[in-house]
């Protein structure tokens, strides 16, 4: 490992380095900056499940490689993803009709953001996944940015219904909300009964609760999940459309998989604006055997709560850190540091990547974030960020 003075002292001007990424999970550009192969690269800027690949869903893949005619390849694939969404109706408990399949969450959120468009105003609380303002922008939409009552270190203070009132008063009648359930960055989460009562008062209200399957399950009726999803309430409210993703909880964001649960009319506006066949046939077939994976599920489960809190624990104890206490697989951390210095410091010396805060908007570079991993990883983050704040 090369020495601080030599290696981190001669880069430590950020100017002088790469522009960080927009999103987690570029271990490429880590990799430039760290000196070292993207395999080297520790990743908490992704928040993906650190249990990797179920191994149900490697056999599955190599299977279908393994068909003489490895017709997931060869051959298209299903445009409307037919058995997946019998899969996902079957786990999730809600009817295939009101299903669409995604080439990961990011298309379907491109497809609500043209929806979105055709009100005359969006509302998006503050900070949020800076993919959601890009995609309503070039869809056309006004977007209006309603910043969170925001204190340094700690959760949005008042309700989301106490939020949004002030500008309710003056907004026009045509309105979409649009939310992200548990809160990226902060891994806060709204309950259910409090977003309800608002999606009556927007002619389009859409949530991407990508990280609720990390939320231990509560099932309502023949449901799995959390209690606090959205998903059964769909058929209650023809303008809620929740978005989820397959990719983080099974660790397949190389294969790109997510879905919709909405109005089937909306699926026929959709299916004319997109291009066919937007989910590959692998896809189709790692996504239904991880839904019938439920060890690996239960695996999860069992270990979030207490891996969350050992990292959430380290990093208050860390000079000048203040962690979110989180529901999601991540924590967002205020630092009296940079963390522009901080990210690059772990990775010259550490090989360690962890996701800075400035694309966040109302955030910047004194907040950065890192994925719920092992109780071994965490160690190795805890010691690199000791080692920055000691310097």
């Amino acid at each position: 490992m090369p020495s601080l003075s030599t290696h981190w002292d001669s880069q430590r001007d950020p100017e002088k380095a790469p522009l960080p990424p927009r999103h987690g999970g570029n271990r490429d550009w880590a990799a430039q900056l760290a000196h070292c192969s993207a395999s080297a690269i520790l990743d908490f800027s992704a928040n993906l499940n650190p249990f990797g690949l179920p191994d149900s869903v490697r056999q599955a893949l190599q299977k279908a490689l393994a068909d003489p005619l490895a017709a997931a390849v060869s051959l298209y694939p299903d445009p409307s993803s037919c058995l997946l969404r019998q899969a996902l109706s079957d786990f999730y408990g809600v009817d295939p009709d009101w299903l669409i399949v995604g080439n990961g969450a990011a298309e379907l959120l491109t497809w609500a953001a043209r929806e979105a468009a055709q009100t005359q105003a969006t509302v998006l609380p503050v900070p949020a996944f800076p993919d959601y303002q890009r995609a309503l922008l070039s869809a056309g939409a006004s977007v209006v940015l309603l910043p969170l009552n925001w204190l340094a270190g700690s959760h949005p203070v008042g309700s989301l219904s106490d939020l949004l009132d002030p500008w309710l008063k003056s907004a026009p009648l045509s309105r979409t909300l649009w939310l992200n359930n548990p809160h990226n960055p902060t891994g806060y989460l709204w309950r259910r009964e409090e977003i309800l009562p608002l999606i009556p008062l927007f002619e389009r209200v859409v949530v991407d609760e990508a990280f609720m399957d990390f939320l231990p399950p509560a099932p309502r009726g023949n449901a799995r999940g959390s209690s606090q999803s959205l998903l059964q309430d769909v058929p209650h409210f023809p303008q809620l459309i929740v978005v989820r993703s397959l990719t983080k909880f099974y660790a397949l964001a190389g294969l790109r998989i997510g879905f919709a649960v909405g109005h089937p009319a909306i699926w026929q506006r959709w299916q004319q604006w997109r291009d066919p066949w937007s989910v590959n046939g692998l896809a189709t077939i790692a996504a239904q055997a991880a839904l019938a994976d439920h060890a690996y599920q239960q695996q999860t489960y069992d270990w979030i709560p207490s891996a969350r809190q050992h990292l959430y624990a380290g990093l208050a104890q860390l000079p000048g850190c203040r962690p979110l206490a989180s529901s999601a697989n991540f924590i967002l951390t205020h630092t009296s540091a940079s963390s522009l210095e901080l990210q690059r410091f772990l990775l010259q010396t550490q090989q360690i990547l962890i996701r800075d805060c400035t694309s966040f908007s109302g955030l910047g570079s004194h907040y950065f974030r890192v994925a719920v991993r092992t109780i071994g990883d965490h160690q190795r983050l805890l010691e690199g960020c000791q080692q920055f704040l000691a310097l």
